[in-house]
């Protein structure tokens, strides 16, 4: 499509309006996010980027609408992993429930951001080097096969973080909380508070996750406009579906297995496409029974008792 300057900018505007209109009008006090306040959000985000994939549908056609969703649903669910990193980093720092949504607001803000950048970039490089298609979908099938591996429960260790070290070598940080705040003035110095070292674990986390969501989606669509689109639709939902899901993410045991089978599969498809062509109809429909399957099966095998009391 026609990537105008015009088509970013209005998008932009109307992301940076929804969020500001989150920030400043219904969340300008720091709350525990109910269950059903975050589901009520979750349906909202859910509704709003399908609607939006529709206006692609009449706007661009079938093809870049299925680019959308297929990208969208990679992200949401490659997200979950996220949100379960994000539960054991406010467990660790041991956030309050009411300051938890202002921590992944910014957070998300920030990943937003980054993500726009990896995206350009990504997208630049493989549209120049076509023999990077190989590399990317053999990065995914072996990040696939080392989530699949590695095991469901990642390390949350701040001590090793090189950017919270750096931090903590050249800005001073309080031993407790100042409420929402992420800054502290003391006796004329500027402190940092606990706060926004948890806020840069999140980012870096994100980050890091980064790696795997955005060479996936570039491999479903060359369109950077797609691909930014549907990322920025799966990360506005990110908080609301934290809060709906905080309780129950460590039952979708099987999930993680799950999302590591969608990078193998997307991977496998770029290194094939040369000779077998796989439609994206058929992407979307895998992705969506992989994602189906791992939540029926952990419902359906639940974790032992004693080894979910464990965790």
């Amino acid at each position: 499509m026609d990537n105008s300057p015009l088509f970013w900018v209005g998008f932009n505007l109307f992301v940076l309006a929804l969020l500001l209109l989150d920030l400043l009008v219904f969340n300008r006090r720091d709350h525990v996010v109910s269950m059903r306040e975050a589901l009520g959000w979750s349906a909202f985000w859910i509704a709003l980027s399908l609607s939006f994939n529709y206006l692609i549908y009449q706007w661009l056609g079938k093809a870049a609408a299925m680019e959308f969703l297929t990208g969208y649903l990679i992200e949401k669910s490659l997200s979950v992993d996220n949100l379960f990193v994000f539960l054991l980093i406010f467990s660790y720092f041991k956030v309050p429930p009411q300051y938890q949504h202002k921590i992944l607001f910014w957070g998300i803000l920030g990943a937003l951001v980054l993500r726009a950048i990896f995206i350009l970039v990504g997208a630049a490089l493989l549209a120049k080097f076509h023999f990077l298609m190989y590399v990317l979908g053999a990065f995914l099938v072996y990040t696939g096969i080392k989530m699949a591996t590695a095991g469901a429960e990642p390390d949350i260790d701040p001590d090793s973080n090189p950017v919270v070290k750096f931090l903590s070598r050249h800005l001073p940080i309080t031993s407790q909380l100042h409420g929402s705040k992420f800054f502290v003035r003391k006796d004329g110095l500027l402190f940092a508070t606990p706060l926004l070292v948890v806020l840069v674990m999140v980012e870096t986390t994100d980050v890091v996750f980064a790696a795997d969501s955005i060479p996936a989606i570039l491999a479903v669509s060359r369109d950077t406009f797609i691909v930014y689109t549907s990322n920025v639709f799966a990360l506005l939902g990110l908080r609301a579906l934290y809060f709906a899901l905080e309780g129950l993410m460590r039952l979708f045991h099987y999930l993680h297995y799950g999302l590591a089978l969608i990078l193998v599969f997307i991977g496998g498809k770029l290194l094939v496409e040369s000779f077998i062509h796989i439609s994206m109809a058929v992407s979307l429909g895998a992705v969506g029974l992989i994602l189906v399957a791992s939540v029926v099966l952990s419902l359906l095998f639940p974790k032992p008792e004693e080894e979910a009391a464990s965790e």
